[in-house]
Parts: structure tokens; sequence; C-alpha cells
């Protein structure tokens, strides 16, 4: 009877153990296409391509006037987001989540914070570095960019997969997302 009860008792162990090994979340981050995102985030030229995504090239400028492209982030983890310095909406609620972001990883100097301004004929580079230093964005972490319409519009809903695909990145389209985006170190970047 008592080698009996140890046999079960040795059968429920493993069967619990394995089913732990079957069910626990993975430590890798899943890595999306974009015939596997919600088609409405997916530009019509990107739409059931089953292919690895990758971020296209692109050159704005920083809070400090520098120029940034995709080989200057292209080693680092990025988290991007679209915003504008006037927004008195979702705007200001992101910017402090990137400032949590920015603190809790102080440390890690493979993450970089991509702030990319919706309205780049406001957000000017001395705009942009006022809105930097309010919020004690630390720049060797944190870039505020701006530059051509059209590219941070086509990275917003061709790279990026921030934003429902409607407009084409002329005068009367408008980007406005809360979404944040995770970039895999990857060469080139991969979306996460």
């Amino acid at each position: 009877m008592r080698t009996r009860i140890l046999f079960f008792l040795g059968l429920f162990l493993a069967l619990v153990v394995i089913g732990y090994l079957i069910i626990r979340p993975s430590d890798q981050l899943p890595i999306y296409h974009p015939s596997q995102l919600d088609p409405r985030l997916v530009d019509p030229s990107l739409k059931g391509d089953a292919r690895e995504h990758h971020i296209m090239d692109f050159t704005l400028m920083d809070q400090k006037g520098a120029l940034v492209s995709l080989a200057d982030v292209k080693d680092r983890i990025v988290v991007a987001d679209f915003f504008f310095t006037t927004c008195p909406t979702i705007c200001p609620k992101m910017t402090k989540q990137m400032v949590r972001v920015q603190e809790a990883f102080a440390d890690e100097d493979r993450l970089m914070l991509l702030s990319h301004s919706v309205t780049p004929e406001m957000d000017s580079v001395p705009v942009l570095a006022a809105y930097a230093d309010l919020h004690g964005a630390n720049y060797a972490k944190w870039r505020f960019l701006t530059g051509d319409r059209k590219v941070i519009y086509d990275l917003a809903r061709k790279s990026y997969f921030a934003v429902l695909d409607e407009g084409d990145g002329g005068p009367d389209d408008f980007v406005h997302t809360e979404n944040f985006v995770l970039v895999d170190p990857a060469t080139p970047p991969r979306f996460l």
C-alpha cells in the first residue's frame, strides 16, 4: 500500500513538473511579422508579408540638432513612441512612462528611447530641447526626433506599426497613438 502511494505521489509530481515546463512563459519575446498583426495597423504594401520585418532606415534630427539614423541605434534595444510637445491628452502620460523606463533602466547602456514628433513643423530642435530638459531626458539614452513629416509618418505606419493605417503623411494627415514599440537590437532591428 505504501509503495502504491509513493508511486502515485511520484507520478503526480512528475506530471506537475511536466505541466509547468509546458505552460511556463518563455524568456524570449516573440518576433512579430506584419501578417501576425491587426491588419488595421499594417500598411497595405506590407499586409500578408510573412517575412521577418525590419525597421526601415531613417535620418532625423534630435533635440541637440544631431542627425540620428538607424545605424546609430542598430545595436540597441529601442523603445519608440510618437508624440507632440503641445499635446494636452495622452502625450504627457506617455512621456511620464518614458521617464519611468529611463529611470528603471538607467544602467542599461543598450537601451535607447526614441520619441518621434508627429508635428515636426512645430517641434523644432529648440522646442524639443526644452521639452527634453523639462522631462529630465538623459541624452545618451533618450532622443526626441524631428524631421521630414513623411519619414516620421512612414516610420509610424510601415516600420513600427504604431498607428492605424489611415493617411499619407501629408498636411491633412495626423498620427496620434498611445502605443509604445519595442524593437530588438538585431541588425537590422526587428519589430517585437
